[in-house]
């Protein structure tokens, strides 16, 4: 029995700051000198990111327009956890919202009262009654649906959240499986001129994720059958990539050992993902890898031997969003299946995601679209609408 990834829908706050202002407030909030100040703004040129998305309207404004952080010089008394979660709990449904809507919107068949799981995933707040049962109310869901909570597992927690759908339509052929990530990276900037606070503040944004997982493929559009799964840990980067909470929100390290580390394991990885399917590497020409960073990404195209090209919708996500933690893979995966054509049918999907321990997680997909006969008696594949191929030409 296989399960199918049908449709996904993404949603972001109103804030889209872009790069460059985001490196001034930086500069500012961490009072840095010249030389500090152009090293930070070089960070940023780098990134790969061109703008991202903010709760917060503060990352685009000037010292004494603040709204979350204080107008001082310094930012003192910088916000403590709970004025940070108290923010997290006041965007994170209407964003989780917005995402749900346009995620069921493409498959008008599935009921919101039919839904039969609900997984909820987040590394960036936390509070009870939380988040899960907000949406059964905001969204009308039935009350007896099944809740999950998948919290403070960091950039990969989609994988699981997928893993968790697969088991249950694999168990049910009738389960009706709602994913939802949402995460407010940007509530946790640290006020360190440490390297790894100053690398997490060039990278994260906001953004939310909703998927729909069913036990049959979807019946307008394309799918991705989940077909497998593979962990793996290299425990050596467990001091190079964590998250622990502290008493001004939640730290991030991210050394600059994480691509090496990333490097080292990701092609074992794919092999032990792979070894017993009738699949290769070679026959996989759609990826949709978490872009963590652009360093990543660049190590692990040189490690299996990708280009640019093939990486094009974790480099487009990165550029536009940033790194959205967990929600950031489903961004990826949305745009591959917006990129798909009756050509792709039955074409295999690499997908990777990373995160603290150092943690690995790898996924098969295959594309499936509906089917529909022709004239002349013939089964064709059918999209709702024209897309772009797969084969497009890279991003500029």
């Amino acid at each position: 029995m296989t399960s199918y990834l049908c449709a996904i829908g993404t949603a972001n706050p109103p804030h889209r700051i872009p790069q460059t202002d985001i490196a001034n407030f930086m500069a500012g909030a961490l009072q840095l000198n010249e030389a500090g100040t152009r090293k930070l703004r070089a960070l940023y040129r780098v990134s790969g990111i061109a703008q991202r998305y903010t709760v917060l309207p503060d990352y685009g404004r000037e010292n004494g327009a603040y709204e979350f952080f204080p107008n001082t010089p310094d930012l003192e008394p910088f916000p403590s956890v709970g004025h940070r979660m108290a923010q997290y709990r006041l965007h994170a449904l209407p964003l989780s919202v917005q995402a749900v809507r346009e995620c069921l919107r493409q498959q008008p068949e599935v009921k919101v009262g039919g839904i039969t799981h609900l997984v909820t995933v987040s590394c960036t707040g936390m509070y009870a009654p939380g988040l899960d049962i907000e949406l059964v109310a905001a969204l009308g869901l039935n009350p007896n649906v099944q809740r999950t909570c998948v919290n403070f597992m960091g950039c990969y927690a989609a994988v699981n959240a997928l893993k968790l759908a697969d088991a249950f339509c694999r168990a049910d052929a009738s389960a009706q499986v709602l994913i939802v990530c949402t995460e407010l990276c940007t509530l946790h900037f640290q006020k360190s001129q440490e390297d790894d606070h100053l690398v997490s503040n060039a990278l994260f944004g906001d953004g939310a994720a909703a998927a729909l997982v069913l036990g049959k493929p979807a019946v307008k559009g394309p799918s991705l059958a989940l077909e497998a799964f593979h962990c793996g840990l290299e425990p050596d980067g467990q001091q190079d990539m964590a998250w622990h909470i502290n008493n001004f929100g939640f730290e991030m390290t991210l050394s600059s050992y994480v691509p090496h580390l990333i490097q080292r394991g990701i092609r074992k990885l794919t092999d032990q993902l792979l070894e017993n399917l009738p699949v290769q590497l070679s026959d996989i020409h759609a990826f949709a890898i978490h872009p963590g960073g652009r360093k990543i990404l660049e190590t692990i195209e040189q490690e299996l031997g990708l280009s640019t090209h093939d990486n094009r919708f974790a480099y487009e996500v990165l550029r536009d969003y940033g790194n959205m933690s967990s929600a950031t893979v489903l961004f990826v995966l949305q745009k591959l299946l917006h990129s798909l054509t009756p050509a792709d049918a039955g074409a295999p999907v690499l997908s990777f995601a990373f995160g603290p321990g150092l943690t690995l997680e790898a996924m098969l997909l295959k594309v499936v679209l509906p089917e529909v006969r022709t004239a002349d008696g013939h089964r064709t594949a059918l999209l709702a609408e024209p897309t772009a191929r797969l084969t497009a030409q890279p991003v500029s």
